[in-house]
């Protein structure tokens, strides 16, 4: 019997081809609305792009006694206005035309989706099972590259609490547009995880899942790659290794990415290969469409093959077949380390570019690393 849980959960889902063909709309007002703003006095004016709608409201932990009052702009915004706010954080959503609306324009708006879990034999690997289970922890750090505070994931296996050993790390980047709430929920990696240990699949480690996601003037995500990569050598695994129970040194590191993050995983590792002995790239390449960066990298496979043939104990790329929309991009990446006579593994799944793939190729790599 199939087995269906509908439940509410952090993720935001990944770019799709179809959704790629919105960067081709009309500009509205959405796209650089506010949907909060606190104005010196402490009041708040609350504004929501809602052309269509008939009225608008506000509701939550809000002073129930001063109802806002919203007014409808020609340009389709809705703007309400509460004064005498008090110092605190309130919960709060939207009503438009009677219908009770999550933020679109929230800071964590981005993260906040349903997720729907398809089981068909209730025992998957990535299933909800009666085993001993891990935890997933939010932990905040600071970095250095970024000038700010940054969040990252972190899943320790059962019995991690209670235990002395040291642990190998794999660092696992999720995708571009994504967060490091991506892998922990719709990726099922602690669930994955668990049930692999359980089993006596894989060797205790501890995961990282940091937040590749990185906000750049004109949001031009291939800026992302460089700032992450440093980001992740200066502060992300200083910061895992100071405060987890963990080895530091390189054959107790690996490193995978999907999509974008599997071009910030090349970015790390080719410039840092004394750093890693396990190298995933997953439904990913160098910079697709970019001549400059393939002849950068063309030469620099070749003048760094022995050094990268020498550190890199596991270096695989993997796709979602030809379906994969990283594929062709994916293939000529892996050209120039044919060129170079750098050694790699390369492996199909199903899926495309998608979830589906990306949990297989977890399963897969946490049962070949550290061994």
């Amino acid at each position: 019997m199939k087995k269906i849980i509908l439940s509410v959960v952090a993720v935001l889902s990944f770019l799709t081809a179809s959704q790629a063909q919105g960067w081709f709309r009309q500009p509205t007002p959405n796209d650089t609305l506010r949907s909060t703003v606190i104005l010196p006095d402490n009041s708040v004016v609350f504004q929501i792009y809602a052309p269509k709608a008939e009225s608008v409201a506000v509701t939550g932990d809000l002073p129930w006694n001063n109802p806002v009052k919203f007014v409808k702009e020609g340009n389709g915004v809705w703007k309400g206005r509460l004064a005498d706010m008090k110092d605190g954080v309130y919960r709060y959503r939207f009503l438009v035309d009677g219908i009770s609306v999550y933020d679109p324009k929230a800071p964590e708006a981005g993260e906040t989706s349903a997720l729907l879990t398809i089981d068909p034999d209730e025992d998957g690997f990535f299933a909800m099972k009666n085993v001993p289970h891990g935890a997933v922890a939010e932990r905040y750090y600071w970095s250095e590259t970024l000038g700010q505070m940054r969040r990252l994931h972190v899943w320790t296996p059962a019995g991690y609490e209670k235990s002395e050993d040291c642990l190998p790390v794999l660092y696992l980047v999720h995708g571009g547009g994504d967060t490091d709430k991506s892998w922990p929920s719709v990726g099922a990696a602690g669930l994955i995880l668990d049930n692999l240990m359980a089993e006596g699949k894989m060797q205790p480690m501890v995961v990282v899942m940091p937040n590749g996601t990185i906000e750049v003037p004109g949001g031009d995500m291939m800026a992302e790659v460089p700032l992450f990569a440093k980001d992740m050598i200066t502060s992300i695994i200083p910061f895992v290794e100071d405060n987890y129970r963990v080895y530091a040194d390189q054959k107790h590191r690996a490193m995978a990415g999907l999509s974008m993050g599997g071009m910030e995983t090349l970015e790390v590792v080719l410039n840092n290969p004394e750093m890693f002995s396990y190298v995933w790239v997953l439904s990913s390449s160098f910079a697709p469409g970019n001549q400059d960066v393939y002849e950068y990298e063309r030469i620099r496979l070749k003048k760094e093959s022995d050094r990268y043939n020498r550190n890199f104990k596991q270096l695989v790329f993997t796709q979602g077949g030809p379906s994969d929309i990283a594929y062709n991009n994916c293939k000529q990446t892996l050209a120039l380390f044919d060129e170079a006579a750098i050694n790699y593994e390369y492996m199909d799944v199903s899926g495309g570019h998608s979830w589906e793939a990306w949990r297989q190729n977890l399963y897969e790599l946490a049962q070949r690393i550290f061994k």
